[in-house]
């Protein structure tokens, strides 16, 4: 087979499509990824209904409280008044939505390099052997001679022909953490919007 038809022979969509259609699964299981991030992480599952019992609770986000103390200005104080403070301390609690604290994965394959070698070498080679035998004879007396000769002659031919063949698959993928979707990041401005304190 000739080096041409030996590259016509392969089966470039294995190699090549092989590798893409990773990449594309890839992709997809890390949207799945997100959206179970999400969904495991921000929210408190929800639960069913018991017959007789507590009636089914819709999942719902998960925050996070902080409660802490601080100063800050005393309303009823009085210069005038002896022992009055300008300031004091007051609890301060915050809830912050889960999700707004976490960085949320978006991985995306930004660039994927496909790097296949063939290599083919052809290599031909020709043995030739020949082979000679001859005997000959002479006998005679004064006025008779008498000769006797024989010779025989092989020649053999043979030839073949190898080639060499070794492929390289070399997959280069490079995947960065994407911003996040539009409507996601829309949704955590929102939560972010609604995070406030509340001081007693």
């Amino acid at each position: 087979m000739s080096l041409v038809s030996e590259l016509n022979s392969l089966d470039f969509s294995v190699y090549i499509g092989g590798p893409l259609q990773a990449a594309v699964k890839a992709q997809q299981d890390a949207s799945i990824s997100q959206v179970n991030f999400i969904k495991e992480v921000g929210f408190i599952p929800a639960t069913a209904a018991v017959s007789g019992g507590a009636s089914a609770v819709p999942a719902q986000l998960r925050y996070v409280d902080f409660n802490y103390q601080k100063s800050v200005p005393n309303p009823l104080y009085d210069p005038t008044v002896t022992g009055s403070l300008p300031t004091k301390d007051a609890n301060v609690s915050l809830k912050v939505p889960f999700l707004t604290m976490l960085t949320i994965p978006a991985l995306r394959i930004d660039e994927i390099t496909i790097d296949f070698n063939a290599k083919l070498n052809s290599v031909e080679t020709q043995a030739v052997s020949s082979e000679f035998a001859g005997n000959a004879s002479v006998s005679g007396k004064i006025w008779k001679v008498k000769f006797n000769a024989s010779a025989s002659y092989k020649k053999t031919n043979s030839s073949t022909s190898t080639t060499e063949k070794s492929y390289t698959l070399g997959v280069h993928v490079r995947a960065v953490n994407d911003e996040l979707p539009a409507g996601l990041a829309r949704i955590l401005d929102m939560l972010e919007d609604g995070i406030g304190s509340t001081t007693t």
